[in-house]
């Protein structure tokens, strides 16, 4: 069968909560971003996934997505890898787009960048390497890292521009399925969330 990447989004932080851009800062994981990665764990291993036999695991290093991989159970299958760390924001690192908003009107990281951070060219090159290592082999993978990578990386297994990733909003804890469909790179499912909200 053709590959699959499933992306799972870390678990909620204190700046993801307050919708500050986390990008390349080490925030820890808050007690309910750890407990959305159990009950994500949880729904991977159960069916009808089953705890993805056979599948590839890789997280980025740093410490929100890396524990909730921990967390989830997949720890022990998985290998850090930089590529995929959050988009570096520079000098728009810790704000929020209300903040940024006011010294840059109209701004849109998906069009415009950042100073001093890294460039929309280098955040697709880190997509694409992804998406190829993805496709390479006849299994499926299984990734955790953060929102607005795992974004481009949905843009660019559709083979559409960086900026359509401005269109799939991605929660934290949310478990998202790239696959395909009559031969083409599809969506299987996006941003659900449903091993949260099934919850008493």
């Amino acid at each position: 069968m053709a590959p699959r990447i499933l992306l799972a989004r870390h678990g909620q932080t204190e700046w993801s909560l307050s919708g500050k851009h986390t990008g390349r800062t080490d925030v820890p994981l808050l007690e309910e971003g750890r407990r959305g990665a159990k009950l994500l764990g949880e729904r991977l291993h159960r069916g009808p996934l089953d705890g993805l036999p056979g599948v590839e695991v890789r997280t980025s290093p740093l410490s929100r997505a890396h524990e909730t991989c921990e967390i989830a159970g997949f720890g022990d299958r998985a290998r850090t890898w930089d590529t995929l760390m959050e988009w570096d924001y520079g000098a728009y690192e810790g704000m929020t787009p209300d903040e940024i908003q006011a010294v840059r009107p109209g701004w849109l990281i998906w069009r415009d960048g950042v100073p001093e951070g890294e460039s929309l060219a280098d955040v697709t090159a880190r997509a694409d390497e992804v998406v190829a290592w993805a496709r390479e082999a006849d299994r499926d993978v299984l990734v955790f890292a953060h929102g607005h990578i795992l974004r481009s990386i949905g843009a660019r297994w559709l083979g559409l521009p960086l900026d359509f990733a401005s269109r799939i909003r991605l929660n934290p804890t949310s478990l998202s399925i790239l696959g395909w469909a009559y031969g083409d790179p599809a969506i299987e499912s996006w941003n659900d969330l449903g091993h949260l909200t099934d919850q008493p």
